[in-house]
């Protein structure tokens, strides 16, 4: 049992909450995902940014890419966020960056979680295996023009999801979409994705 940091932030009138699975060597303080998350506030939905491995975990690679691990860590919030009274009726999305993006579609792929929608951000939805083929979960599989490693492992990925699924790939940005206006491009696809599966009035 370990005490996992995070930060629950909630708009006034939330319609879901999202939850960030964040990539190696990434926390709850990643810019990007801040600005993504932010943007989901914006959009009314909720969010929780945590970091899935102690300061002490973190600092040894392996566990960085122990997609076991982080999904079992994913779990337990997902697990808390359901017995909060706040979020705890809300429907439930997944955000996942690099290794994180394996960690939410094996969570995802469980039968009992519940999990409504997963975004991808320049992830590795490679790393789920054979749990790609039990996804239901419409999925959203965000990559960099750039990054053409992870296209590959990407467009593998999007072959082995039986559910409702789509590949976008965002010209002219690489892995970490820090050029001018990328990350914009990602939070305003992650927002209507999620909000279209949660709120599709």
């Amino acid at each position: 049992m370990v005490d996992l940091d995070g930060m629950l932030e909630l708009p006034a009138t939330p319609i879901g909450v999202m939850l960030f699975a964040h990539g190696s060597g990434s926390g709850r303080f990643s810019p990007r995902n801040n600005y993504v998350a932010a943007q989901l506030r914006s959009a009314g939905v909720a969010t929780l940014l945590l970091d899935l491995l102690t300061p002490q975990e973190d600092a040894l690679q392996q566990n960085r890419f122990d997609i076991a691990l982080l999904s079992r860590r994913l779990h337990a919030a997902a697990t808390w966020l359901g017995t909060e009274p706040l979020s705890a009726p809300l429907p439930l999305g997944l955000f996942g960056a690099s290794t994180g993006a394996a960690a939410a579609l094996r969570l995802a792929a469980d039968s009992g979680s519940g999990v409504a929608a997963v975004v991808s951000r320049g992830g590795r939805p490679d790393l789920a295996g054979p749990a790609l083929a039990q996804v239901n979960a419409p999925t959203l599989l965000i990559v960099g023009g750039e990054d053409g490693v992870v296209i590959d492992l990407n467009r593998q990925a999007l072959a082995a999801l039986h559910c409702e699924k789509e590949l976008v790939i965002v010209p002219g940005a690489g892995h970490l979409f820090e050029e001018e206006g990328k990350l914009e491009q990602v939070a305003a696809l992650a927002c209507a994705w999620f909000v279209r599966h949660v709120d599709p009035v």
